[in-house]
């Protein structure tokens, strides 16, 4: 897709997803529990996506290739070998702020 408003539709019926290193697309595809290769575009300056990427494949929760290797990837993959994403804590984050902003 080039843009669409959502992709919840498409995600709960994927069985693998495909994508750039944008943070909301890796973060709402492993929220959904899917097995995803994340895609680097390394002609990116100042490259946040491939820090990203880098990172969530280091802890396990990601495949990640620049695109002249994704068919080798999707060759070699074993999405067995792959960690659920933990699910989010905004309680948490709540606190952290109220905190910071003097709320307690």
């Amino acid at each position: 897709f080039r843009f669409k408003e959502s992709l919840a539709e498409e995600l709960r019926g994927a069985d693998l997803v495909i994508s750039h290193a944008g943070a909301g697309s890796c973060l709402e595809t492993l929220e959904e529990g899917k097995p995803l290769i994340v895609v680097v575009n390394e002609k990116l300056m100042n490259n946040h996506q491939l820090e990203l990427a880098k990172q969530l494949h280091r802890d396990g929760h990601v495949l990640c290739c620049n695109c002249s290797a994704l068919v080798e990837t999707l060759q070699s993959m074993d999405l067995s070998t792959l960690k659920p994403f933990p699910p989010g804590q905004p309680e948490k984050f709540a606190l952290f702020l109220d905190k910071v902003v003097g709320f307690q």
